[in-house]
């Protein structure tokens, strides 16, 4: 499918997004299941996102943008999710690579940024994310060539890739001697030497269109790369990234669940008063608030105006926070629910397939333990990921 046409703004900025994502959630949820069941991308939400104003609300208002914080977009975020897990969850990869670039705005005055600010506010272009294929050790090769980079890369879970206009993305060169360098640089989607891969056949987020994408050729300009970086260790930057983005990635989560819980809770009402119903719906209560008390902490840790290891470590233990008290506040859903939980009517059996999703995403429980454990020990964590 090819990328949305890029459009001058035409429609006011939304002034509490919040609103708007309910109010939008409303049409979305109408047609999540269609969506579930056919493996098809949510792309008729993307134009009612764009005229809404939601693609450029994180950038700065002086900027064009709605000036919305962190808090705010979760919140958005969160609430589209609450409706159709999948748009939630591919919005917030547009969200995140919003948001990054405009901290660095207004706590760095990091003048590179303001062009891509700009287009978002102007043209509403969508941004999409390579996600964990390019975590701290990044991937695909970039070949040096005369005045730039030649690109040749595979990237997976490219949420929205059939909207997308901008892939922010990166490769591994070899360097000039001293060791692996990652490039950070972005990709028009319409690039000739582009191309989407249809394979998002998922157990769940089956709506978010996170195909792979390969770029075979693509040269970025010298002057188009952002960002070089050792690699294999964490950056000053990846950290930026890692406080600023999973507070909104797992808001979709944390919508996902608080959906499942009022379906489960109005399914059980309709039951016959049963204690052992009634304990399940307290202890899936009691699990929720760990998710939502969690995720309140990973949004705090994200209003600050400096950041490092230590807000990594915050952000991390909070995502591992939230992905386990999600998941059981959902699994309790289907049991408080009963049989009719089972039935893909009911909604439940497609919630609990989406918040699987959550166990993917860095650091997973493994790497962020020893993150954390090295954080308390006071070891060394630039290459714990």
């Amino acid at each position: 499918m090819a990328a949305i046409p890029e459009a001058k703004v035409t429609s006011p900025i939304a002034t509490d997004p919040v609103a708007a994502a309910r109010q939008l959630g409303v049409q979305f949820a109408a047609r999540a299941a269609a969506a579930d069941e056919s493996d098809a991308f949510v792309a008729e939400n993307y134009p009612a996102l764009k005229q809404a104003g939601l693609v450029e609300a994180g950038v700065p208002q002086d900027l064009g943008g709605g000036g919305q914080d962190v808090a705010a977009l979760a919140a958005m975020v969160r609430e589209l999710a609450y409706h159709c897990s999948s748009t939630g969850l591919a919005f917030a990869m547009h969200t995140h690579q919003v948001a990054i670039p405009a901290w660095r705005w207004v706590n760095q005055k990091a003048a590179p940024v303001e062009p891509l600010l700009r287009r978002v506010a102007g043209e509403r272009i969508i941004l999409l994310s390579s996600g964990g294929s390019d975590w701290i050790a990044g991937s695909g090769t970039a070949e040096k060539v005369e005045g730039g980079f030649r690109i040749t890369a595979r990237k997976v879970f490219s949420s929205a890739a059939p909207v997308g206009n901008l892939l922010m993305t990166s490769a591994v060169w070899e360097g000039d001697g001293s060791g692996p360098q990652v490039l950070h640089f972005g990709i028009p989607m319409n690039s000739p030497h582009v191309k989407i891969v249809p394979v998002w056949k998922a157990l769940g987020m089956r709506g978010t269109g996170s195909h792979d994408i390969v770029i075979d050729g693509h040269v970025v300009p010298d002057a188009g790369v952002a960002l070089k970086r050792k690699a294999g260790e964490w950056h000053p930057l990846f950290q930026i990234i890692a406080t600023i983005a999973f507070p909104l990635i797992y808001a979709a989560y944390l919508g996902v669940a608080e959906s499942a819980r009022d379906i489960a809770v109005e399914i059980a009402r309709k039951r016959r008063p049963d204690s052992h119903v009634t304990e399940l719906v307290g202890r899936m209560d009691t699990e929720l608030r760990g998710a939502q008390m969690a995720h309140r902490a990973m949004v705090e840790n994200a209003q600050t105006d400096k950041i490092g290891a230590a807000q990594v470590n915050e952000t991390m233990i909070g995502r591992n926070l939230v992905a386990r008290h999600a998941i059981a506040a959902v699994e309790l859903a289907m049991e408080a629910a009963g049989g009719g939980a089972f039935y893909r009517a009911a909604g439940l059996e497609r919630r609990f397939r989406d918040i699987q999703g959550a166990r993917y995403h860095p650091l997973q429980a493994g790497p962020q333990a020893a993150y954390a454990g090295s954080m308390a020990l006071g070891l060394p964590v630039d290459r714990v990921f």
